[in-house]
């Protein structure tokens, strides 16, 4: 015990004293990812210490889904856990008071209030405690080697999105160092950010019991694992766009691509973590996964829009009902959406049944990372073009959401039509480009 809370605290210690640096830096481009980076390095080297937790929040849904019946950590290890990662934030709160002279306080960003800061707080830190435990703690997905890079990169997720609203912090330990270096500015805030950070862990362990009944030992429905996780994964990779776009994040496109890539880690091997319906379709044309039917095909997708449009609206409500549009970039036409959103859908199905699906993968491990890459790439590539959706159950999101502002709703279809058609020629190529592994699998098999 003396070992874990000696590492508890000096990852807790480094987390926090580098958002510190990073917020008193004034580094505002690269500070999720520089705070993302300091937490991965940190599980990487701890992991096999105490777990490497750093948050209270990741400690008490540990302690929860053990009540739950599932792998987690006793109630006694997580006060423990919870005390000296509060104490480890206050004095990295102070540290850097002192090497910087001053401090920042803590509350919602200006034109929001607590139930809009809260919101974020509570779904990014279900986010975050959503992939621990789905990467880094159930039997079925451990032990694996990208563990600390999707629990980590939660943080360039919500960082910049959410860190619009809230300030992102989706861990007490993080709040309460904060609050307490900065006191003479005001105090108080971080109780209620603990306050909705413990619901986001408390919901992140429930959750992962309906995914995953059989960790908790609970009789199983595929089909509704399968639902809930494509449901989740859509939901968070949505609300991470929306919330990037309405809070002019500097990074807009990497911060939805770690989304992509954390929820792939956490729920690929459940569902196989789509999210998309375009991805759906590619893999069904592909013929690559035989037990993908036409009716689950149906079902995926209504998960996914489903997902998309709870999400869009979700962010609208954040927002104070500030929505955006879907559809052409200023300059540019319904000829040049078309190219743009066919191409990069097709960049994105071919990598996914290339890196992911065909039998040619083996045993990657980085086939999340190169999925969630090509959100970074069409992002970038596109977004003054077509906004680079390259997802139907994004397109009806946006468009949904956008109804509440005099929206037309119909450019949705006319996206997903383009997108579809990425997805069906990148099916085309895999199914010439792979065939020679589909028939050894085959062959195998028989």
């Amino acid at each position: 015990m003396a070992a874990k809370c000696v590492a508890e605290f000096t990852g807790t210690f480094l987390l926090i004293f580098t958002i510190g640096c990073n917020v008193l830096g004034k580094t505002a481009t690269w500070a999720g990812v520089s705070i993302a980076c300091v937490l991965m390095v940190a599980i990487y080297s701890f992991g096999g210490i105490s777990g490497a937790n750093f948050n209270p929040a990741v400690s008490t849904t540990l302690g929860i889904t053990k009540a739950l019946g599932g792998p987690g950590m006793e109630w006694k290890d997580v006060g423990i856990y919870f005390g000296v990662q509060l104490v480890a934030g206050i004095v990295a709160g102070f540290s850097y008071f002192a090497l910087f002279g001053k401090a920042f306080n803590l509350a919602p960003a200006k034109g929001f209030g607590l139930v809009e800061a809260g919101m974020c707080e509570l779904l990014y830190t279900f986010m975050l405690c959503f992939v621990v435990l789905n990467v880094a703690v159930v039997k079925k997905t451990t032990p694996n080697h990208y563990y600390g890079l999707a629990i980590g990169f939660v943080i360039v997720a919500g960082a910049y999105g959410a860190g619009a609203v809230s300030g992102g912090c989706f861990n007490p330990a993080v709040a309460v160092g904060i609050d307490v270096s900065s006191a003479h500015l005001g105090l108080g805030w971080c109780f209620a950010y603990m306050a909705f950070e413990l619901v986001g862990a408390a919901l992140a362990a429930c959750l992962c019991r309906v995914i995953r009944p059989d960790e908790f030992g609970a009789e199983s429905n595929k089909m509704v694992s399968n639902l809930a996780s494509e449901f989740i994964g859509t939901f968070i990779l949505v609300l991470t766009v929306g919330l990037n776009v309405l809070g002019k994040s500097p990074a807009g496109a990497f911060s939805i691509a770690a989304s992509l890539m954390c929820m792939i880690y956490a729920l690929g091997d459940v569902s196989g973590a789509h999210f998309n319906p375009a991805v759906t379709l590619a893999i069904f044309c592909s013929k690559m996964v035989p037990e993908l039917e036409a009716k689950d095909v149906g079902m995926y997708m209504v998960a996914q829009i489903l997902g998309g449009i709870a999400a869009a609206f979700t962010y609208a409500g954040i927002h104070h009902g500030k929505t955006f549009p879907l559809g052409p970039g200023a300059g540019y036409g319904w000829p040049q959406v078309a190219i743009a959103e066919i191409v990069f859908t097709f960049v994105l199905c071919l990598v996914v049944l290339g890196a992911a699906v065909s039998p040619k993968t083996g045993t990657n491990q980085l086939f999340g990372l190169a999925i969630g890459s090509c959100v970074t790439v069409g992002g970038f590539a596109i977004g003054s073009i077509s906004g680079g959706s390259l997802n139907p159950a994004v397109s009806f999101g946006i468009a949904s959401s956008q109804t509440l502002n005099g929206g037309l709703f119909f450019k949705a279809l006319i996206y997903s039509a383009f997108e579809f058609v990425g997805a069906a020629a990148a099916a085309g190529v895999v199914m010439v480009t792979h065939a020679d592994a589909e028939a050894k699998k085959e062959e195998a098999e028989a």
